[in-house]
């Protein structure tokens, strides 16, 4: 069997079966969305280290209040859902996960963004939105491949320059945050996408002076302009 998907209404904790599926390549031990269930497991087993072959594993939803160090040990993994959780940390073992691509935290007790994320080179989605996150470390520039940063809904009261070194973000979404300014080098982000339908860069909910959110809405464009004519001051 190489996908399982796990459920019922009372779920708190894995059944020990589950970890004799040494091929195992999907697990999702998330309720439906569309059902309004909260599952109430608290510890992901460190037994998860025996699936060394997942490739994705779903754990949304829950009460989990810690990440076991053998996650570490998943080294196929590629899409890891941890979003409306109890988390305030993770451990520094997930740096090891070098293939995970796609990572979601939203929702959880975060209070800043873990170093261990900023070790993971092939990460091209992090959504860590709806938490408590009031820095951001100049570590993020390692996250090379980044296309997707959500970081709605945080304590967020200014961005580190390091962010604009990440030249291959689409999207990146700030609203509800505490941003009074963003970096001069703000602009030097020209993938985003400014479009009038869609707009992937998103600071509606933030105090922002400099530059004002009528500079903003210009695009990186007007945003260079902005920086540069303060330096010309």
């Amino acid at each position: 069997k190489k996908k399982l998907k796990i459920s019922g209404r009372e779920l708190v904790s894995v059944p020990p079966q589950v970890f004799g599926l040494d091929q195992l390549q999907v697990l999702e031990m998330s309720p439906e969305r569309e059902s309004c269930l909260r599952y109430r497991m608290e510890l992901l087993p460190q037994e998860i280290s025996r699936l060394r072959n997942l490739t994705c594993l779903y754990v949304d939803s829950n009460n989990l209040k810690k990440i076991p160090a053998e996650i570490g040990t998943l080294s196929c993994l590629e899409r890891l859902t941890l979003s409306n959780n109890n988390l305030s940390s993770l451990p520094a073992e997930m740096g090891a996960l070098q293939r995970l691509h796609s990572l979601h935290l939203a929702n959880n007790s975060l209070t800043e963004l873990p170093a261990p994320v900023c070790q993971l080179r092939s990460l091209i989605f992090l959504d860590v939105s709806d938490n408590k996150i009031g820095t951001i470390p100049s570590s993020i520039r390692h996250l090379e491949k980044l296309e997707t940063l959500l970081l709605l809904f945080n304590s967020l009261e200014s961005l580190p320059e390091d962010v604009c070194v990440l030249r291959n973000l689409r999207t990146l979404w700030l609203g509800n945050n505490q941003l009074q300014s963003l970096p001069a080098a703000f602009g030097e982000l020209v993938n985003l996408d400014w479009g009038y339908n869609y707009c992937s860069c998103n600071f509606e909910g933030n105090p922002l002076e400099s530059p004002p959110p009528e500079v903003c809405s210009r695009g990186p464009e007007g945003i260079r302009d902005y920086f540069l004519s303060l330096h010309r001051i």
